[in-house]
């Protein structure tokens, strides 16, 4: 056997339209064709010619997993990392959207990153070539800069956000 690519990261939640409306509207995904299944869900992807779905979400039944409440984060994964371009592109949507974020430039290379929590509180981390990249770096100061294992997810804050992105 040889593994050679992720094929996708599945994401519960209680809230599948606001989920949904984060990835197509705020990340940039399309929703693909989704199999019939008993239960709510959506497949979203990379869009292009040869896009395919990358995250698969569902809700639901399987969701709720036996209980009463979807359960937020990430748990022991800590995040999910997309590659991207256009780092000042896709950040002003992130900030048009009001999404909090987190800016990073890994030490000793060309790696820019920004961080943002979809409305379930799983980390999404994007990641760009740097020496691709126009404008100013990641903004590395104190606030802004983001440091691992700190989190910034306010579910408060950010569940008045997701009337934001009603279609």
């Amino acid at each position: 056997m040889i593994v050679f690519e992720l094929f996708h990261i599945a994401i519960k939640t209680a809230d599948l339209e606001a989920t949904v409306n984060f990835y197509t509207k705020v990340v940039g995904l399309k929703e693909f064709d989704r199999p019939r299944f008993k239960f709510p869900g959506a497949w979203l992807g990379v869009p292009g010619p040869t896009g395919k779905p990358i995250i698969h979400i569902y809700a639901g039944e399987p969701a709720l997993a036996g209980g009463d409440s979807v359960a937020v984060g990430t748990a022991a994964i800590d995040h999910v990392s997309l590659s991207a371009v256009g780092y000042h592109d896709v950040l002003a949507n992130v900030k048009k959207y009001g999404v909090d974020w987190r800016e990073n430039e890994v030490p000793g290379g060309s790696i820019w990153q920004f961080f943002i929590y979809d409305p379930n509180g799983v980390l999404l981390e994007f990641t760009f070539d740097g020496t691709r990249e126009k404008g100013e770096k990641p903004d590395m100061s104190p606030g802004r800069a983001y440091r691992a294992g700190e989190s910034f997810f306010n579910p408060e804050n950010y569940n008045a956000l997701t009337a934001t992105y009603s279609k």
